[in-house]
């Protein structure tokens, strides 16, 4: 009898384990789903700023008349007729719990080499929403703490 108590309680144990190893590959799955989405998404037309919260401070007009666009390479270029910036951008998952109300901890990666208006973007933002023509970004500074919202909207 003993002997039988021991074989089911190491069977359930084991049906546990593997449906939880399940659980996260499945997880995983969906993250990669949803970041291919997001991806094909940004890579059709151009966007434009249309929310750039900084720490309270509404800098929105700093990016008026600049046209970005995600390229399938990772570069990103902004362009407002006259300026012409390039950088980088990805979409990746954070795994990090300090993201808790952003969208599945994926984080939205941006970077441009330079001093001016546009090194603000620069940081791994939290993806609040994300639709066809709509994307909400998220960034809670680990320095002054402040909170900054940036919004891309397709043209």
């Amino acid at each position: 009898m003993n002997s039988k108590n021991l074989i089911v309680k190491g069977f359930i144990m084991l049906v546990i384990v593997l449906s939880l190893a399940s659980c996260s590959k499945d997880d995983n799955n969906t993250d990669q789903e949803t970041i291919n989405q997001i991806e094909d998404r940004v890579e059709s037309g151009t966007w434009r700023i249309t929310k750039f919260i900084d720490s309270g401070d509404d800098e929105t007009s700093n990016f008026s008349g600049y046209n970005f666009t995600f390229n399938s390479s990772g570069t990103l270029n902004a362009n407002n007729g006259s300026n012409d910036y390039n950088g980088t951008w990805s979409v990746t998952d954070s795994n990090s719990s300090d993201d808790d109300d952003s969208f599945d901890d994926l984080d939205f990666n941006i970077f441009f080499n330079l001093t001016n208006n546009f090194e603000d973007l620069n940081d791994d933002w939290d993806i609040l929403s994300h639709t066809a023509s709509k994307i909400e970004l998220k960034d809670v500074s680990g320095g002054n703490g402040g909170t900054d919202y940036l919004t891309f909207e397709k043209n």
